[in-house]
């Protein structure tokens, strides 16, 4: 490892330092989101979209969020607790909060009965669409039955019907969800007991909405609510916002948590066309951080006269897991007529097992962190750090264990050239024998009008070739004008998928939920690998395998260690079956004035946007300097 490296990873070890030096803190954050990435709804309860809560967590107080560690910390409720082993939880408000317009001007004071007229919103299928449904119907007792109550008013009766509904009468009775204003108390009654339910209460699905602001604008009114006419109880507002160009946040004047909570004067969200357009911005000033793509970073990094050189720092992990989500009913590219060749290809476990074992990624990783591309080696399909066993072990650990593996911070160590060629020759003799015919062609669609996707597809197209052979396997790129998933998902064009996901609260059903088979709530198998269309018998089996494991840990809910070695077996049976294929985590580089260990951190949620209690300087930090902020950090 070169020298830089070296110097990060030693100083990260050490665990006394000397103080920084740099003491000039920053008070207005000028920060940037690519255009792609335009936030679409202002209606918290709506989005399902990292692009908006990465804005909307500043602007309204959930009942919790996260510290810079990951912890669950106090928000809007000041605690909270259980008094029957998790099957029902309260949470208790602070005093003061106040729901107020973009200005400051005080509308309404923020009480418990909010957050039912919240839940109320997100159950009710004429109002919300059905977004953020999941979770509350699954653990809140009579939620479900709620919402499919709204589902079939709406269909027999009109929508009107459905708006008219508030969080008294039906809701009332149905859900259970117990509000005292006057105590300030919010009593939520689970299905079952649920030991993870307070990480729930980070998310949006859990957020407050003021009856008073309903009424105020009506039902069509708050679904299609704007920064301008949105009420706010959070520590920012917005203050200026053009689509496609900026949006300003502004402390909030009369924040209750004004005393406790660190927050900069402005946070300006510069929307830009690409990072290196953001990079350009960084050098001339006009942002306080930008992360580097490889040929801007090797720049940098190779040369140490570069006035950039000193100041390169390795971002910390983002909570997404990404996978090869493979395609089990693909259509050829006219998108209507099944590619018989590749869907019996995928359907032979042989074959996938071959594509497994032979991948090193390696490669393809240091697209994303060309220093130290292992950094970025994903062998699990279930994020780090989203859930942890009563003696503080991470769960991945436990998968890694079933399946026989561990980290190599050195060597992509998957990879296993002996079985990938056995494998290889099995799958050869059974798909021809079913008329399969070679090299099976792997349809790979980008973005017409990216470079970068461009680059990045040719490092997957060599990487192909020397892993498993021109003979055996081919990858076509291939492009899209716009929509990704009008233009390709939709009609089934890809043989697969690199995608990334990101827990919504701290359990591993967030991962391994979206890939069970016949479930229609599982957002994978229905939006990406077609799975329940498939018709071999041996791929069903696997699936049904892997549900049914899915199914049995699920019911576990007594027991957190119990329940996740269980789920550490239906997970490594997915991956043992290779229906998926793990790929990276996203460690990038940057150049950056913040102090990134200062930041909300977590692997679930929404929280880890929050800008408060960030620690900023005028100056940019230098790798040394982020070291020695790591190994204090790594000290707490």
């Amino acid at each position: 490892m070169k020298k830089l490296l070296a110097i990060v990873l030693a100083l990260v070890m050490v665990l006394s330092v000397a103080s920084i030096a740099n003491a000039d803190y920053l008070a207005n954050l000028n920060t940037y989101e690519t255009q792609a990435r335009e936030l679409e709804t202002w209606n918290i309860h709506y989005s399902q979209a990292a692009a908006d809560l990465n804005v909307l967590c500043n602007l309204i107080d959930g009942l919790l969020t996260n510290d810079n560690h990951g912890n669950l910390k106090p928000n809007a409720a000041k605690e909270y607790y259980t008094e029957d082993g998790g099957l029902t939880w309260t949470f208790v408000l602070n005093e003061g909060m106040t729901w107020f317009t973009k200005d400051g001007e005080y509308r309404a004071d923020v009480k418990a009965s909010d957050w039912a007229t919240g839940l109320e919103w997100v159950l009710n299928y004429a109002k919300n669409d059905s977004y953020n449904v999941s979770m509350p119907a699954e653990m809140i007792a009579g939620a479900n039955d709620y919402y499919e109550y709204t589902k079939a008013l709406t269909e027999s009766e009109g929508e009107e019907a459905a708006f008219a509904l508030d969080a008294s009468g039906k809701f009332a009775e149905m859900v259970g969800i117990a509000v005292d204003d006057e105590a300030g108390t919010i009593t939520y009654t689970l299905v079952d007991s649920l030991p993870y339910f307070p990480s729930v209460a980070t998310y949006n699905c859990l957020y407050p909405l003021s009856a008073d602001l309903v009424a105020l604008v009506g039902v069509q009114g708050y679904k299609d609510i704007t920064w301008e006419n949105m009420w706010y109880s959070g520590p920012y507002t917005v203050t200026y916002f053009v689509n496609q160009n900026q949006k300003v946040l502004t402390k909030s004047p009369n924040y209750w948590n004004d005393e406790n909570c660190e927050r900069f004067d402005t946070v300006t969200i510069k929307m830009v066309e690409s990072v290196a357009v953001a990079y350009q911005l960084y050098t001339q000033g006009e942002l306080d951080h930008v992360s580097l793509e490889s040929s801007t970073l090797m720049e940098i990094y190779e040369d140490e006269t570069n006035p950039y050189h000193d100041q390169l720092v390795e971002a910390r992990p983002t909570k997404y897991s990404y996978q090869i989500h493979l395609v089990y009913n693909k259509n050829l590219e006219d998108g209507e007529t099944p590619d018989e060749n590749w869907n019996k290809a995928i359907a032979n476990e042989n074959f996938r097992k071959s594509l497994y074992y032979c991948l090193d990624l390696t490669n393809y990783l240091a697209r994303t962190n060309a220093i130290n591309p292992q950094a970025c080696q994903n062998y699990v399909y279930t994020g780090n750090g989203v859930a942890f066993t009563s003696d503080g072990t991470d769960y991945t650990k436990l998968v890694l264990a079933e399946l026989g593996m561990e980290y190599d911070s050195t060597t992509y160590n998957r990879v296993n050239p002996e079985l990938a060629a056995q494998y290889k020759a099995a799958a050869i003799e059974e798909l021809t024998a079913a008329g399969v015919t070679f090299p099976v062609q792997f349809d790979y669609y980008i973005a017409g009008n990216s470079t970068v996707a461009a680059q990045t597809a040719k490092v997957l197209e060599d990487l192909f070739a020397d892993c498993l052979g021109s003979d055996y396997v081919v990858l076509k790129t291939n492009t899209y004008v716009s929509s990704l998933a009008n233009e390709v998902r939709k009609p089934r064009k890809a043989s697969f998928y690199i995608n990334g996901w990101g827990a919504d609260f701290a359990d591993p059903i967030n991962f391994l939920g979206q890939e069970t088979y016949n479930d229609p709530q599982a957002y994978y198998a229905n939006a990406y690998s077609n799975c329940n269309d498939a018709t071999d018998p041996d791929l069903i089996a696997a699936y049904q395998e892997f549900t049914d494991l899915v199914v049995e840990a699920k019911a576990i809910t007594n027991d957190i260690d119990a329940r996740y070695a269980a789920f550490a077996k239906a997970e490594a049976c997915f991956l043992n079956h290779a229906l998926v294929i793990p790929c990276s985590y996203e460690v990038s580089w940057e150049l950056t004035k913040i102090n990134n260990y200062t930041k909300v951190y977590s692997m679930y949620g929404m929280q880890g946007y929050r800008y408060v209690d960030w620690e900023a300087y005028t100056d940019p930090i230098t790798t040394e300097e982020m070291a020695e902020y790591a190994a204090e950090y790594a000290a707490e």
